[in-house]
């Protein structure tokens, strides 16, 4: 027999590897693409598509998320790494009168008694957005919304540039030191999951992401959950809404008990 007749569909053999071997592609793609991307009780999917996206690495949306966005705000809030990166000492001081009506939940001194964020040394472009985020509507809470519903642009820059000046210190409820889980060390690249310290510091810090040493669990965990449940979205571009959806409760849990765990460094944050 030729070469050239080893490769012809008449060739038995040779039809039958090929029918073999598609047969194999086709079932992993199957199981790859949908059947496991299904299998994880942790993330719901709207259709197969979304599966599929989601397998491929491609941000999904879960069920329903998307009749949601129609009737919830998205932050509108532009920034860049100079935003605010150069308060005077006149912003401060306006800050420091407008911060005692914040005393009562996040401290006089910017670290909370209760399970509100410590807003001593955050960085002023975090706190800038939030406020705004509180105001538009982007981001919904009874008790911050109505406080930030009538700041003015002026009064929240100065409030962000005050928390930014103020030294970060220990938190109120400390716990014991907790070892790096895997989510916050590697992320799960496979689900699309970086580091947490890529964007909240250690590694490196995106602009408009807090740092979270010594943050509340409970606020923390919160916080999460409501990402993953799109109750919260004011992200930028969903990346927290398509990281937190990914996450097992197991992983949300263990990253916000390591990060409540951590002191943050004593330092200021704006100079």
């Amino acid at each position: 027999m030729s070469a050239r007749d080893l490769f012809t569909l008449s060739n038995w053999h040779f039809k039958s590897s090929v029918g073999i071997t598609a047969a194999i592609f086709i079932v992993t793609v199957i199981v790859g693409f949908i059947v496991l991307p299904f299998a994880q009780p942790w993330v719901q999917f709207a259709n197969v598509w979304d599966a599929i996206c989601s397998a491929a690495g491609v941000p999904q949306r879960s069920a329903g998320v998307a009749a949601q966005a129609q009737d919830k705000r998205l932050s509108e809030v532009v920034l860049t790494s100079h935003t605010l990166s150069r308060p005077n000492q006149e912003a401060i001081g306006r800050g420091a009168t407008l911060a005692q009506r914040c005393a009562i939940c996040h401290g006089p001194t910017g670290i909370s008694r209760a399970d509100s964020p410590n807003l001593a040394g955050q960085y002023a472009a975090v706190i800038y957005k939030e406020l705004h985020d509180f105001r538009s509507g982007a981001r919904t809470n009874a008790v911050m919304s109505p406080f930030a519903v009538n700041l003015t642009d002026r009064e929240i820059a100065d409030l962000a540039v005050y928390y930014a000046y103020l030294p970060r210190l220990p938190a109120y409820h400390p716990t014991p030191q907790l070892p790096k889980p895997n989510i916050v060390i590697y992320g799960a690249p496979m689900r699309g999951i970086a580091p947490c310290g890529s964007c909240h510091g250690s590694l490196d810090n995106k602009t408009g992401s807090p740092w979270l040493e010594g943050q509340s669990e409970a606020y923390m965990k919160a916080q999460l959950q409501a990402f993953a449940t799109s109750e919260r979205r004011n992200d930028i571009s969903q990346q927290m809404r398509n990281i937190a959806r990914a996450m097992t409760p197991q992983e949300i849990e263990e990253a916000a008990a390591y990060y409540a765990s951590q002191p943050p460094d004593i330092v200021k944050a704006v100079d």
